[in-house]
């Protein structure tokens, strides 16, 4: 695969489109034709057969791929090879305590992003009520956990299922949270920093260029923001 002119057929295409392209947005976003939604074959987004939603999980585990609210606050599905570079970027170069140390990160992000930490992975639920976030406890859980996403200090490692009396899944799935380095190990730790951000940031955008030919480059610049 060379660019995003696909039709997704199956968990097996989605994943092949996660490890050649590197970067597959789930919903519509500000580049036309660039997500799954608009390319998952007619039936499957939404129906009574599995889908896309069913997917998420699978892939994430199958590929070993960042999973999060990455481009314009919407999820994104960016392969082990590409998400060390995009995060780099992302970071400036920082870990956490780095970037909190030099007051570009607040108390709040801090707070969950240490809880977080020394939970993951993490259910959501499990999440808020370890922090006390709620209708009666601390406010913002999901303006924060979705700022820690955008800044690829966490990551979705995985969804889990209620199930029925009979073992059946049922329901939207409930996230999983992590951070990179527990969810990817290894192969993002020693990666991450190993260039400057601005290479990081250029070699991504390429990257883009690359799958996503004739499109304006303002318009690609624009998701990276």
């Amino acid at each position: 695969m060379t660019t995003f002119d696909i039709t997704i057929r199956s968990q097996a295409d989605l994943e092949e489109a996660v490890e050649d392209l590197g970067f597959v947005p789930l919903f519509k976003n500000s580049v036309p034709g660039f997500s799954v939604e608009e390319r998952v074959a007619p039936g499957l987004w939404f129906t009574d057969k599995p889908g896309p939603w069913e997917w998420k999980g699978p892939v994430i585990r199958e590929t070993g791929c960042a999973y999060g609210k990455f481009f314009q606050h919407k999820a994104v599905f960016i392969s082990r090879k590409w998400f060390p570079d995009f995060a780099n970027y992302r970071r400036d170069g920082y870990d956490f305590d780095a970037r909190y140390d030099e007051g570009l990160a607040q108390w709040r992000e801090k707070q969950l992003f240490d809880l977080l930490d020394a939970s993951a992975p993490v259910l959501t639920g499990a999440l808020k009520a370890r922090g006390d976030y709620g209708p009666e406890g601390k406010k913002g859980f999901d303006t924060l956990i979705a700022s820690l996403q955008a800044q690829c200090y966490v990551v979705i490692s995985d969804f889990v299922y209620m199930q029925d009396k009979k073992g059946k899944p049922y329901g939207w799935g409930v996230a999983e949270y992590s951070t990179p380095e527990k969810s990817m190990g290894s192969a993002f730790t020693e990666a991450v920093y190993r260039r400057e951000p601005a290479e990081s940031y250029s070699r991504v955008l390429e990257q883009l260029r690359r799958i996503l030919p004739g499109v304006e480059e303002n318009a690609l610049k624009k998701l990276l923001r």
